[in-house]
């Protein structure tokens, strides 16, 4: 018999790590266990599942444990893994729906465990009505809460918090006919993914779209069964300011944490941002242990230093290195520049590397520039504005970052960008480079040649 590789946690990590090992060792057995009812699904999609882009739920579901025991992976589903002994090679295993716990023996770990949402200790935080969307349960409950209930139609929302799936929220939202208001504490919408100028352009497509930006911090949710209004305090120089914002439906998109205190409890180090450190094979400080996925820290390949950016594309690749490695493989995870788009009602907007903010943060002298181009031939039906902005070393002219905000070719280009990041390209290297041209697509000079000629300049 192969030796045993158990994986704490399925969706994109844990799954991969497993389906990799049995590919790379089909003598090691394999064995999941998932807390949850659903081992790997589309949680990226689950705002246009709500909205009706996606009928049925089960569309997001990308593998089921059938699925995975033809190729080998033995998958236990409402299984929690409560603890890890290294010195014994076991874990503690409490079956959720049997109610009887056990242990069981390993020869390799992969943790997945993922990472949960932020939920500050507010008052009326439990009424019904208030939400967070980090589970396939969590969002389908607010599916029902929002559509097929029959009791009663939400007619307001707010949305606390400015990221990524505040953001399609507050479109879900609205293509559902809610008012809607967004609580930031900040104030700025996608604060730590854009500079000023390009978050300008997402605040007014949000306002153009009727979604209204709040600047403060939630104390109470207010109701007797059912959330009724969120209270805001706002911290300002005059004095404590806010408001109350009557509402039938909240969602909590603050942020999220990694999944660590299993980890933490076995003696697994954390890195510096209290994610699990893990090296380029994703291997942590306990011998035949490895980390992959929203609880494991990854390197950035800007900065040089380890960051935490719980992404799903990520996720994946993580999980088939450590996969790899626990089956005896040889791979190594090269990094991250941190990419990401967004959807913003009719706006594409998109991100990767350094913000001249957190490039200035970190001592670089910064070029940065930002040019409105077109994002077809000018002739051309349809053609629209699009917005690229860089971020350059002014010493050394290397690329540091992008962003770009328009109605098409958005994805297409910040791929660009992150392409010449992870080859350390400058932005003459950058004028340089053949683009594909045709009317429909691009202008004979794409805008992101025509942002590399202002930033060489």
């Amino acid at each position: 018999m192969g030796k045993r590789l158990i994986v704490i946690g399925g969706v994109a990590a844990g799954m991969s790590a497993a389906a990799k090992a049995r590919r790379v060792d089909r003598e090691m057995e394999a064995v999941v266990y998932e807390k949850s009812p659903y081992i790997s699904y589309a949680a990226c999609g689950m705002p246009y599942f709500i909205a009706g882009d996606v009928a049925d739920y089960l569309s997001l579901l990308a593998r089921t444990p059938e699925q995975m025991a033809k190729q080998g992976v033995e998958v236990h589903v409402r299984h929690e893994v409560t603890a890890i002994d290294p010195d014994t090679r076991t874990v503690t295993v409490r079956d959720l729906a049997g109610g009887r716990e056990f242990t069981q023996g390993y020869d390799r770990l992969v943790i997945a465990t993922g990472a949960r949402p932020v939920r500050p200790p507010l008052p009326g935080l439990d009424l019904e009505g208030v939400f967070v969307l980090r589970s396939l349960d969590e969002g389908r409950a607010l599916r029902r809460f929002l559509v097929d209930s029959r009791e009663h139609r939400p007619q307001r929302a707010v949305v606390l918090g400015g990221g990524y799936v505040g953001v399609e929220m507050a479109e879900t939202f609205r293509r559902l006919g809610l008012e809607v208001k967004m609580v930031i504490r900040s104030g700025k919408v996608m604060r730590a993914a854009l500079d000023d100028d390009v978050r300008g352009l997402v605040e007014e497509e949000l306002a153009c779209q009727g979604v209204e930006v709040v600047m403060g911090k939630p104390v109470v949710f207010e109701g007797s069964r059912r959330v009724e209004a969120v209270v805001v305090e706002n911290e300002s120089e005059s004095g404590n300011e806010g408001g109350r914002y009557p509402c039938d439906v909240a969602l909590l998109g603050i942020g999220v944490r990694p999944e660590v205190a299993l980890a933490r409890a076995a003696g697994v180090a954390l890195g510096v941002t209290g994610a699990i450190a893990t090296d380029g094979a994703s291997a942590t400080n306990l011998p035949d242990v490895y980390a992959a996925g929203d609880c494991a820290e990854v390197f950035h390949l800007v900065t040089g230093e380890p960051a935490y950016i719980p992404l799903g594309s990520t996720a994946n690749k993580q999980g088939r290195v450590a996969g790899t490695n626990a089956a005896g493989g040889e791979a190594t995870f090269g990094g991250v520049v941190g990419t990401m788009v967004v959807r913003v009602f009719d706006l594409a907007v998109a991100r990767t590397g350094l913000t001249a903010a957190q490039a200035q943060a970190l001592g670089y002298s910064v070029r940065a520039v930002m040019i409105r181009a077109m994002d077809g031939s000018h002739y051309f039906p349809g053609t629209a504005p699009i917005h690229v902005k860089l971020v350059a070393d002014e010493e050394t002219g290397r690329l540091l970052g992008g962003q770009i905000a328009g109605r098409r070719g958005v994805a297409k280009r910040i791929d660009v960008l992150a392409t010449a990041l992870h080859h350390r390209l400058t932005v003459v290297d950058l004028q340089r480079l053949d683009l594909s041209y045709a009317p429909p697509f691009a202008p004979v000079w794409d805008p992101i040649l025509v942002a590399a000629n202002v930033a060489a300049r």
